[in-house]
């Protein structure tokens, strides 16, 4: 039996947009969600089969969070795709992740380590470097400043406490959260993350402005230091 390679040919409660249509979208897999916002196909090929080239771009374990890690090449890569369809993804990619935080903001409180590392996850869990930074906190332990600190390894000679704590003294802080990524998806703490993490306490402790956390995050999942009795 001949295979087609026509969405068009395809029986109507199998199509993308009638299947929406009839059902909403989440009764539509991944592949025909992008089917639909990628809309057309290339010779050869439906809208649908380039979607699944899309989905298996950054490796099974990826799906649809591929986009984020996928560039603007690697997606053009992808016979059928062009500029004006990756920036598209790239831009669903984007708006996906800021609705997420939108979300995590409604439960935010800078108290509670899973509420912080829930609304930072999507700003960290895609990025292939490391980045470090430090949240500066109020005697409410609101928010004061976000301040990035360094990109690339973070240890003891990449994160200076002299401008970390200067930076807390200039915005007037009162305690602050030490925060990184882990690219791996693992966030287990390394021994370098907890000689860092000591030295940042102790000085802390001198200057009278506490390190109150150090979370790093990973693949939908984090490490608190003060969940696991690390700043003890």
């Amino acid at each position: 039996m001949q295979t087609t390679n026509r969405i068009a040919d395809m029986p109507l409660e199998e199509r993308p947009y009638e299947k929406c249509l009839e059902h909403g979208p989440r009764y539509l897999t991944n592949a025909e969600l992008l089917a639909i916002i990628i809309r057309t196909g290339a010779q050869g090929e439906r809208s649908l089969d380039i979607a699944g080239k899309v989905l298996q771009l950054s490796g099974q374990e990826h799906g649809l969070t591929g986009i984020c890690h996928s560039s603007m090449e690697q997606l053009m890569s992808i016979r059928g795709i062009g500029k004006v369809k990756a920036i598209q993804l790239k831009c669903i990619a984007e708006l996906s992740r800021r609705f997420a935080k939108v979300q995590a903001q409604e439960r935010l409180s800078f108290r509670e380590p899973e509420s912080v590392a829930d609304y930072y996850m999507e700003d960290l869990r895609h990025e292939d470097k490391e980045l470090c930074m430090a949240l500066m906190l109020d005697s409410r332990c609101a928010l004061i400043k976000e301040v990035h600190i360094s990109t690339g390894t973070v240890n003891t000679s990449l994160v200076s406490p002299r401008e970390v704590y200067r930076e807390a003294f200039q915005c007037s802080a009162v305690n602050l959260i030490l925060m990184h990524n882990h690219p791996s998806g693992d966030p287990t703490p390394s021994r370098e993350d907890v000689a860092l993490t000591h030295r940042m306490k102790e000085c802390g402790e001198l200057l009278g402005i506490p390190l109150a956390d150090h979370i790093i995050i990973g693949d939908n999942q984090y490490a608190s230091f003060r969940e696991l009795g690390l700043l003890r």
